[in-house]
């Protein structure tokens, strides 16, 4: 098979995202860029109503089916604890991975999934979909053109709405398979998001998780920390999961020359005084799903296969998603201990159960 050709693509998990990658791939078929070939589900009938929107797709309730299939690449979008799992099995296979994010629920199988994509040769991408909004991408162009200087300080704001009903399937609100609440879940991306800005390594947090509303799970429903990175930001992190609606996340950078500030999708920055400008995010056809999964994971799934076809490195790969899932576990070792958790000589390769 030549690079350009085709892609043979396979999808594990068709659940709540599902319909997401099911817009977008439909239009990367169009495109003539990938083929959906298998589909994989614990419940064999959502598999097939999934695989019932691609010609000729094939569906199964097993991982190890999929695996017989002669594929290219398969998309992971199973909960937070099979991630490690099933990607590592199929880089062993021959193929190359794209999984939901968080890369996993522990540092160690992190690793092990980073190390696996090395020994086969293989690429691993991790789904973060928000660093493709348009005004994240203008505003990191200029934090690498040097137009707003030093980065001086940011903070982020997440106040979402999720009713005990969310927490009704046999995974979430658990450490042993969602691996935490608030944070892993939804705050994950807000973190990546200033990471990827600020473009430097965080080096200790100083936190605290509570459930204060959410009383019939196990994990978090709202996290404060301070995060400190080694260009001297100080990150101030909050979130919480028990307001009454989905307000929009914000983000806020501080520059020696100017202020990025990101509401939802649409991003305002401000240089050296002058009126501040908006980029305002693209907007994607309906695809039938929640509106804070935004418009962006077409646009990710994109790059992987132009890599792969170009064959360079994703620039969202397993060691960059480690990154972020170090923030994670920073906010929840820091509250485990009461004390300020160094990044990442303090943290836990396998995490702990924290309330």
């Amino acid at each position: 098979m030549s690079e350009t050709a085709v892609k043979k693509v396979g999808v594990i998990g068709c659940g709540r995202i599902a319909v997401v990658y099911r817009e977008a791939f439909r239009a990367l078929e169009a495109d003539g860029i990938l083929r959906v070939c298998y589909a994989v589900d614990k419940d064999l009938e959502r598999a097939r109503e999934f695989a019932s929107h691609f010609e000729g797709c094939g569906a199964s309730d097993k991982v190890e089916d999929l695996l017989e299939q002669g594929l290219d690449t398969v998309h992971i979008l199973t909960p937070h604890f099979l991630h490690a799992r099933q990607a590592i099995a199929c880089l062993e296979a021959g193929l190359d991975v794209l999984c939901e994010k968080p890369i996993a629920i522990n540092l160690q199988d992190a690793d092990a999934m980073a190390n696996a994509a090395k020994q086969a040769g293989k690429q691993l991408g991790i789904i973060y979909q928000n660093r493709y909004i348009s005004g994240i991408q203008h505003a990191r162009q200029l934090v690498r053109d040097g137009k707003l200087g030093k980065p001086l300080a940011a903070w982020s704001s997440l106040n979402w709405h999720r009713p005990p009903s969310y927490y009704e399937c046999d995974w979430k609100g658990s450490w042993e398979q969602e691996g935490g609440g608030v944070i892993i879940d939804q705050a994950i991306h807000s973190m990546d998001l200033v990471r990827y800005l600020l473009d430097s390594e965080a080096v200790e947090v100083k936190g605290q998780i509570d459930r204060r509303v959410l009383k019939t799970i196990e994990v978090e429903d709202v996290a404060t920390a301070a995060i400190a990175f080694a260009n001297g930001v100080v990150y101030a992190f909050s979130a919480c999961n028990y307001n009454k609606g989905n307000s929009p996340i914000q983000i806020e950078w501080t520059f020696e020359n100017g202020i990025v500030h990101l509401t939802g999708d649409a991003v305002e920055i401000a240089i050296n005084g002058a009126a501040p400008y908006v980029v305002e995010a693209e907007t994607g056809p309906d695809h039938g799903g929640e509106n804070y999964w935004g418009y962006h994971h077409e646009v990710q799934i994109r790059d992987f296969y132009r890599c792969l076809n170009e064959g360079v490195p994703v620039p969202f790969a397993p060691e960059d998603a480690k990154k972020t899932l170090q923030l994670v576990q920073g906010v929840y070792e820091s509250s485990f201990t009461g004390k300020t958790c160094r990044i990442p000589e303090d943290l836990p390769p396998v995490g702990r159960k924290y309330l």
